[in-house]
């Protein structure tokens, strides 16, 4: 792996093959799948299943799963390394109420012994690398343990010693959403601690090349997980890999990024299998994660039409259709 890794983050929805190798073109050093549901692997749901084909066009890549017990998690991981991923990772980060509510990604931030079983759990039952994806706790007033030590710091120990090879942390509490700004400074501590041998990887609000290169330099994580700012912009792998090198930006038309987004349509349209579908799936990766009048002044500046969260169309303007 070259120096200052750049990882596409997993996002439902959004990372699907379609997704990744358009990334993956751009520079993405290793591309994570959606996350997938260990009980609906287990139990062979035909949905779920399709997000474990991976393309060798896309290695490295990882493929996450997420899910509450220990035993069903192990099973899981199993069957997912018979689709040989080059690494799979488990998400204890995702904050939505229909997740964590229940036990699962960000909601085991609230139980960590439950969350070491699952851990060790999944790395004993696979031979393929294990890594995690967490934030730095549930909330704010619980960032810190009795003794001064902060909470992920303490975590991320822990989750070493259960045998992962890397360790995500994603700069905000459960609590937050996606709400504030990521505080880098606890990612730091992380990888500031002695004991800590593992590769971090920071993740949180990387949307400019200028801010990555910070990141790097002044946190010194090991490689940077890219999330929300791709969404209509995949090549900012790109951008920010020639601001790494010391190169001069890239001055790109209107007409070069919608055939970008048009190849992404046609793809995703591949990939689902159905043309109205794989349009429809496709704007997940398409709308930046905006007010809806931004999304309408952004996609009016490319070509497009939106018409609010609630009732979204895509349309591609008479000088741009094929």
């Amino acid at each position: 792996m070259r120096n200052y890794p750049l990882y596409l983050a997993p996002m439902e929805d959004v990372t699907d093959p379609a997704f990744r190798l358009l990334c993956k073109r751009f520079g993405a050093d290793r591309v994570y799948t959606e996350f997938v549901n260990a009980d609906a692997i287990v139990r062979d749901v035909a949905s779920t299943m399709r997000k474990l084909r991976i393309n060798d066009a896309e290695r490295p890549v990882a493929i996450q799963i997420y899910g509450r017990e220990p035993e069903s998690m192990a099973d899981a991981a199993r069957i997912v390394e018979q689709a040989k991923p080059d690494i799979i990772d488990i998400n204890f980060g995702c904050p939505v109420k229909k997740v964590a509510v229940k036990g699962a990604g960000a909601g085991l931030l609230r139980d960590v012994p439950k969350m070491l079983e699952i851990t060790r759990a999944v790395v004993n039952a696979v031979k393929t690398p294990v890594t995690v994806k967490t934030r730095l706790g549930w909330e704010d007033k619980l960032l810190y343990l009795d003794d001064g030590t902060p909470f992920i710091v303490d975590l991320a120990e822990r989750l070493q010693d259960c045998g992962i090879t890397e360790l995500a942390i994603h700069g905000r509490t459960r609590s937050q959403m996606y709400r504030g700004d990521a505080d880098w400074t606890l990612i730091g501590e992380v990888k500031r601690n002695p004991r800590i041998h593992i590769p971090v990887i920071g993740n949180g609000d990387i949307t400019t090349p200028e801010r990555a290169k910070e990141c790097f330099e002044q946190y010194g994580v090991d490689a940077v997980m890219i999330g929300r700012a791709t969404f209509g912009c995949p090549w900012i792998f790109e951008d920010i890999r020639r601001h790494l090198d010391g190169q001069p930006p890239i001055e790109r038309t209107m007409a070069w990024c919608m055939d970008v987004l048009k190849e992404h349509v046609e793809r995703s349209i591949e990939w689902v299998g159905d043309e109205r579908k794989g349009i429809v799936h496709s704007r997940s990766a398409g709308l930046p994660p905006d007010t809806d009048s931004a999304i309408a002044c952004r996609y009016k500046r490319r070509g497009l039409s939106y018409n609010g969260r609630d009732r979204r169309t895509i349309r591609l303007d008479k000088q741009h259709r094929s």
